[in-house]
């Protein structure tokens, strides 16, 4: 197929080869040839971006993993290859994201900002006009753009993986590691028909601020103004005793998230599984950033497989663990690129999809 002439191109954003390779999977999928573009780091650390075909009139997807040891310069590559690709006249640009990057910063915190409608406002005025991501940390965080948002789903891939790559997962039982993940648990649960657990006992405990401006403004300040208004002090949250929700006693235990990265609540859910009585432990998320000393820990832990997505790149951390397995995605993406240029539903994307996925 001749993508010049079927109006479309698509690019890789990536200066490193380990992230460009689920890019060269979806045009493999899809019989094209990669965009021709020069992306690289100058010697006083600033990105450069060069296309080197004419891309004037066409529909263009540029496609952006986010490595996990340098986000900001993959994120600045993005933005630099969609300015340049408006300035040469593209007719739409449509950025892949697996994985949206900052998607944790989606809450406003303490003196904070939500940092990733920042980054959405950030690639709108830069010229994508579309995103294809997948799984978002929360499904909110799609009214923080200004065009449309297609938020694929992985969880039709982890089904079938439990399902061919799991032996006996009749005797599973789906957990959630906190009852922020219950509902996600619970949609795969029901999908399976397998039991549900929920592991309770690991909210943090939240620090007494005593700096909290009670006393402003100083009082020098204040003398005509202070009521003596003495507000009542909220009782501090307290780390209640761990436990389980749920019988896994016999049982095969599969963990269900949207990201792991920092795994030590992970590893701490498979140590009180295992103490419950659970003979295998599966550790199951979209996507797998597993940042710092993730590989060693899982390693060293009671799981006995972690299984993630190709969202993030993670060779690196699978030659350190053999306990990591990947699941592709490559097919899912690549039929939303063709379905997105050739003007289709992607309502078939999301058949027999849960909103809790």
């Amino acid at each position: 197929m001749n993508a010049a002439r079927g109006g479309y191109r698509v690019f890789s954003a990536n200066s490193t080869a380990a992230c460009t390779e689920l890019a060269k999977r979806i045009t493999e999928r899809m019989g094209i040839e990669l965009g021709k573009a020069l992306v690289y780091q100058e010697d006083n650390g600033e990105t450069r971006v060069e296309i080197k075909e004419s891309v004037r009139g066409q529909d263009i997807f540029i496609i952006q993993t986010m490595p996990c040891r340098d986000v900001n310069t993959a994120v600045m590559e993005l933005l630099i290859m969609a300015y340049a690709l408006k300035t040469s006249c593209s007719k739409n640009i449509i950025g892949v994201i697996p994985y949206f990057p900052y998607s944790k910063q989606c809450k406003m915190r303490k003196r904070g900002s939500v940092v990733c409608k920042l980054l959405a406002s950030m690639l709108a005025k830069a010229g994508l006009t579309h995103l294809i991501t997948m799984d978002l940390h929360q499904k909110e965080i799609q009214g923080f753009f200004s065009f449309p948002v297609d938020n694929l789903r992985a969880s039709p891939l982890m089904l079938q993986y439990i399902q061919e790559e799991i032996p006996d997962y009749r005797n599973a039982v789906i957990v959630a590691k906190s009852p922020d993940a219950a509902k996600r648990a619970q949609s795969y649960a029901e999908r399976l028909r397998l039991g549900l657990a929920v592991i309770h006992g690991e909210a943090q405990c939240t620090e007494l601020d005593m700096a909290d401006g009670r006393h402003s403004p100083p009082a020098a300040r204040n003398l005509t103004l202070h009521t003596g208004l003495e507000l009542p002090l909220m009782m501090a949250k307290e780390k209640p005793p761990i436990s389980v929700v749920g019988d896994v006693g016999g049982r095969i235990a599969i963990i269900v998230d949207d990201i792991i990265d920092d795994v030590e609540s992970f590893v701490a859910a498979a140590e009180i599984l295992k103490e419950r009585g659970a003979y295998k432990i599966f550790v199951m998320a979209t996507h797998g950033i597993l940042s710092a000393e993730a590989p060693r820990l899982i390693e060293e832990s009671s799981i006995d497989e972690v299984v993630v997505t190709n969202t993030v790149p993670h060779e690196v951390q699978k030659l350190q663990c053999p306990k990591i397995k990947t699941v592709d995605v490559s097919l899912i993406l690549a039929e939303a690129i063709r379905r997105i240029h050739n003007g289709e539903s992607m309502a078939y994307l999301f058949r027999n999809i849960a909103v809790d996925d």
